[in-house]
């Protein structure tokens, strides 16, 4: 590999390294996913430091090619990323689930609860809808509106 292509490699690694670690920075990755692409950026930059590495692994393995390795580790990598993102989405399915029967219950007795306050003949105020914006670029803002019944 000639010297003007490792230059590039390794500029374009950092470049995506310091981008990374800003995302992390303003809380757009979180670190625990963020680690996978630091652990990547590292290894690529070894790599490209160090070219014969590639070729020796390759022959200490007992793949033909340096290119063969690199694609069978490319494709490792993603298999990697696909298992970490799906044990997230399933947690992900399970606390959405969860959050929704929680509401749902909690909706439920509020019914009853406004029920039996009518039943009593108290006054029962509209419900209010509590509504918020927390993207994490935004400040948090909290918005109320009534419902008409």
């Amino acid at each position: 590999m000639s010297p003007r292509v490792q230059i590039l490699i390794a500029a374009a690694t950092m470049v995506a390294f310091v981008y990374i670690g800003n995302k992390v920075r303003t809380r757009v990755i979180e670190l625990k996913y963020a680690l996978v692409w630091f652990f990547l950026a590292i290894i690529l930059l070894v790599m490209d430091l160090a070219p014969n590495l590639m070729e020796r692994a390759a022959g200490f393995l007992g793949v033909a090619l340096p290119i063969n390795m690199l694609t069978l580790f490319g494709f490792a990598f993603v298999l990697i990323i696909l298992y970490s993102f799906t044990i997230v989405l399933t947690n992900e399915n399970r606390r959405t689930k969860r959050l929704t029967q929680e509401v749902a219950l909690l909706e439920l007795r509020v019914e009853r609860l406004e029920k039996a306050l009518e039943e009593t003949g108290a006054k029962v105020d509209p419900p209010v809808v509590v509504s918020a914006d927390v993207r994490p670029e935004h400040e948090i803002k909290i918005e109320k509106q009534e419902v008409l019944t």
